[in-house]
């Protein structure tokens, strides 16, 4: 018996040596790697771990220290042999267990970057809505539900051991029937469907409506309920009454994406939002109020400009010729006469814009009618852009008082009235 006990400390002691020499060979070249970049560099800038590295040093540690125990304490008692023997076996496989599932789970999120796209056509696919806040239990069930999945168990268990668990991401999300768990993961924790809109410069609040019901993005009662009832805080917006069309010219005029599942409030919210943003605080409040001009106004004029020019270089021109109108003492000068304020009135009233303007058309009575009423309209005729918008803060100080359109996109100007004339002429305008 006390043969078979000395044979027994004599392996033990030949697997503790065993061990340390292991842990020595696992952790060692890192080690040595790690403080012959210190004595080169007499600093460990530039080190960086990775994960096998990492994972070498302390596995070799865990197994070099395990042996060195073990080494200690065969030699030292004999009835700790059997408790340090089972130590050891279960240190161990708990280590490897845990630092085989850390490597999986580090593997697959490097993988996961190069695996192919998950292609889903439109006749297969089911369309996931994931609400605002939701967890993985919730999101879990609406999967079951969709009969996406079979068991919400494997898949809450699946999305904490691969990393998933909180990152699934709001929104609606291509699904089909069929696709493996980590697929699964994979589309709802990335970018949910979106709809990209763009608003042309110069679009009215009704295309701008339009648009997005074309796009199926809005109830367009409740857009227009909430456009024109709704409060709504920002500075360019206070004292603005409520009212039909009471957002145009603030809607502004960008390439825009929205969620698939976005309320009409927060298309809205962010229009407003990038308006706010593009019309500067406080540089061009504080330009408005020294051109004697509200904010409302300025964008009124924008709008006008907008409208009026196709090329750049002529807004901050025509601007220029407005803003020397409307401060003209001549009642005649003060009517801007824009035949955009006309094609505004018929686009409200008959749908569409005039192909041509005849002097009929110039008459008739309404408050957008610049050539019957003097100064500015009541409000803005479209979403004016960004140049539009600098050009009516930062207009030209011109000697023009009247233009007149060429047909190529560009204008004439003229400084007097018979100028004016004699370019209508030309020009094939007999208003």
């Amino acid at each position: 018996m006390y043969r078979k006990i000395i044979y027994l400390r004599i392996v033990l002691l030949l697997i503790s040596v065993a061990l340390m020499a292991a842990g020595i060979i696992l952790a060692g070249p890192v080690v040595f790697g790690l403080v012959g970049t210190f004595i080169a560099k007499s600093n460990l800038s530039g080190w960086k771990w990775d994960y096998d590295g990492l994972g070498k040093v302390l596995a070799g540690c865990l197994i070099g220290i395990t042996g060195f125990l073990m080494f200690l304490m065969t030699l030292l008692r004999r009835r700790i042999v059997f408790w340090l023997s089972l130590f050891v076996v279960v240190v161990l496989t708990a280590y490897f267990s845990g630092y085989l599932a850390y490597r999986y789970v580090m593997d697959t999120d490097k993988i996961s970057d190069q695996l192919p796209e998950i292609v889903i056509s439109q006749d297969e696919e089911i369309l996931l809505e994931i609400p605002y806040n939701s967890n993985t239990t919730t999101i879990a069930d609406l999967l079951h539900q969709k009969g996406i999945i079979k068991s919400t168990f494997i898949f809450k268990l699946l999305s904490r051991i691969n990393g998933y668990d909180g990152l699934y991401q709001s929104g609606v999300h291509r699904l089909k029937a069929g696709l493996g768990y980590d697929e699964i993961m994979r589309i709802l924790s990335g970018k949910p469907l979106t709809v990209r809109v763009t608003i042309p410069e110069g679009y009215t609040y009704k295309q701008i409506v339009d648009l997005f019901e074309s796009k199926k993005l809005i109830d367009r009662e409740e857009f227009n309920r909430i456009a024109n009832t709704e409060d709504f805080d920002y500075p360019f917006l206070k004292d603005l009454p409520k009212g039909e069309n009471r957002l145009e010219g603030y809607l502004f005029p960008d390439t825009y994406e929205f969620g698939m599942n976005a309320t009409e409030k927060e298309i809205i919210v962010k229009m407003l939002d990038n308006f706010n943003r593009k019309f500067k605080y406080p540089e061009f409040y504080k330009k408005a109020e020294d051109l004697g001009l509200t904010v409302h106004q300025v964008i009124t004029l924008a709008s006008i400009v907008e409208r009026e020019a196709q090329r750049h270089e002529e807004r901050m021109t025509i601007a220029g010729i407005f803003y020397k109108r409307l401060n003209s003492k001549d009642p005649s000068l003060k009517k801007l006469q824009s035949c955009a304020t006309i094609q505004y009135i018929n686009f409200y009233e008959k749908g569409k814009y005039l192909d041509v303007i005849t002097e009929q058309d110039t008459k008739v009575d309404h408050p957008y009618n610049t050539y019957e009423h003097e100064g500015l309209p009541p409000g803005p005729i479209c979403s004016p852009g960004l140049d539009s918008i600098e050009a009516a803060l930062y207009p030209e100080d011109t000697e023009y008082l009247f233009f007149v359109a060429k047909g190529d996109g560009t204008h004439h100007f003229s400084r007097t009235y018979s100028e004016h004339q004699a370019a209508m002429k030309k020009y094939g305008v007999s208003y």
